[in-house]
């Protein structure tokens, strides 16, 4: 499953953080994933495969292995979202971040949900949550957390789907799934 430009806003107004995002599927379930961002810190590669470990290698350097930050209280989590084209999933969205907003350190946004889930792997954000996720959005990125130690799921703790996102290390999963239900 390939997604050639993962953040096609960020990249149409020439911000970092769009990405090639590849995911590798056998019977539907990613096996192997890798996301490149080449406008992040000289070129950032995301790498995983099933049962592997997860990787990162920053600026031609060598693939260095990344694990979630875990476990981390709720009230301490730097958290990533996006937002959906419709105004609609908009609304949702924005009620799940009302939610969210008073409960936890911060919220950020950087536009391309491969690399969201990428820099939860990476620890460099605690979780990420999304409405309107697309397969080809999960098949690397998901992979890539997962092997970090990430537990991905929809609000009803099945796999992450299209319904909503989930990714954080298990225990702030724990705590989001609970605050969001």
């Amino acid at each position: 499953m390939i997604d050639p430009i993962d953040g096609t806003v960020n990249y149409l107004y020439g911000l970092p953080g769009w990405n090639v995002s590849i995911g590798a599927q056998i019977d539907g379930q990613s096996v192997a994933g890798v996301v490149y961002a080449p406008l992040l810190a000289g070129g950032t590669i995301w790498s995983a495969t099933l049962g592997g470990g997860a990787f990162v290698a920053i600026n031609s350097g060598q693939p260095q292995k990344i694990k979630v930050n875990n476990p981390i209280e709720l009230s301490q989590a730097l958290l990533a979202t996006g937002f959906s084209y419709s105004r609609e999933t908009r609304r949702e969205q924005g009620a799940k971040f009302a939610k969210l907003i008073p409960e936890v350190r911060d919220i950020r946004r950087f536009g391309a949900a491969a690399v969201d889930l990428c820099f939860v792997a990476q620890g460099v954000v605690d979780g990420f949550f999304e409405i309107g996720l697309k397969p080809w959005d999960l098949a690397a990125g998901g992979l890539i957390a997962t092997e970090a130690g990430a537990t991905l799921s929809n609000l009803s703790g099945d796999p992450a789907d299209e319904s909503f996102t989930i990714a954080a290390g298990p225990h702030l999963h724990a705590n989001l799934l609970k605050l969001l239900n």
